[in-house]
């Protein structure tokens, strides 16, 4: 009975992540497409239901397209790669808290499951590209496979710039050393500035979103890696690109600027001053934000310049930055162990 009750507590606790989850996703696309309607003087979204309505309009329109399947894919693995990129975009949430004490599962080694489903999600895309059977696809994915590598990387050694100053792979415990009287001051983005940016950018870059999305191009290749897929199966790859979207930003703001904790803790200002998850949905709404203005503004980089950002600036970056790091904790600058 213990057991059954255990389990029927861990499913709601999933669904209470994931249906948010999914309609966060639908808003941010009509969002999107107002933000950078807004940006090139016009409407965009304003006939269905005012244009509140429209994501759902489009999910059922693409719930109600036929599944056309390539004469020459291989069905199995063409119908498998959209389930692998979808299913590591939702696993990664189980380890993210909203509030101190309020997540899944509070892994001690959450920052390194956060690399693994992070990491996977490439699989799927190489996986659509390949089991097309189409040489624009495949090109897409190889694209893609080399772009993820490359600032995989980078977003790696930017987290361990965060555990070394940290002191712990546990996110909640990121969060709380970032708690302090000097507010916003506290947290890791002033002594990891450095790898704040990279770890953001790299985010952009992970996401394949613009001005990175050369595995999409589709001034290019035709829309990339999904360009045979349609209907419910291409929803699955918009699904699980938006839900990594939400991520970066959620995670950007946990470990770089203190998560649910106040930018004024220990002014003194009342209300202002006090912590709750109002101020880590704030701060992801800002990041969100970000990869919009990105899009709206910047034109796509050649894949040379990709290649050449992650390998020869990123990484050098980090790497020497992580000893600075080093030598902060160190000397105690940060609170280790707090």
């Amino acid at each position: 009975m213990d057991t059954l009750l255990i389990l029927i507590l861990t499913l709601a606790k999933i669904l209470a992540i994931a249906v948010p989850l999914i309609l966060a996703v639908a808003f941010y696309t009509l969002w999107e497409r107002k933000i950078i309607g807004w940006m090139h003087v016009r409407h965009g979204p304003m006939h269905v239901g005012k244009g509140i309505l429209q994501p759902f309009a489009d999910v059922i329109k693409l719930l109600c397209k036929e599944l056309v399947l390539p004469s020459n894919a291989s069905p199995f693995l063409y119908r498998l790669a959209p389930v692998l990129a979808l299913a590591p975009a939702f696993a990664a949430w189980a380890v993210i808290p909203f509030e101190h004490g309020v997540v899944l599962s509070n892994a001690n080694a959450g920052l390194l499951y956060l690399l693994a489903m992070t990491s996977m999600g490439v699989y799927g895309i190489i996986l659509a590209g390949w089991a097309s059977n189409s040489k624009y696809a495949f090109l897409g994915a190889l694209r893609s496979a080399a772009q993820v590598v490359s600032y995989e990387i980078a977003m790696g050694f930017a987290l361990v710039g965060v555990l070394a100053a940290a002191g712990s792979l546990n996110i909640t415990e990121i969060v709380e050393a970032q708690r302090g009287d000097a507010g916003f001051f506290e947290w890791f983005w002033l002594p990891l500035l450095p790898l704040f940016v990279i770890y953001f950018i790299s985010g952009v870059a992970e996401t394949n979103r613009a001005p990175f999305d050369v595995a999409e191009g589709e001034s290019e290749i035709v829309a990339g890696f999904h360009v045979e897929y349609s209907g419910a199966t291409f929803a699955l790859f918009f699904l699980a690109e938006y839900a990594n979207m939400i991520l970066i930003s959620f995670l950007s703001a946990l470990l770089f600027l203190g998560g649910w904790l106040s930018p004024f803790q220990g002014w003194g200002l009342g209300g202002l001053s006090e912590s709750g998850p109002w101020w880590l949905f704030a701060k992801a709404f800002v990041f969100a934000f970000l990869f919009l203005w990105f899009r709206a503004t910047f034109p796509r980089y050649r894949y040379d310049q990709i290649m050449r950002l992650g390998w020869k600036v990123f990484i050098p970056i980090t790497i020497v930055w992580i000893l600075v790091v080093a030598f902060m904790a160190h000397a105690r600058w940060f609170e280790i162990g707090v």
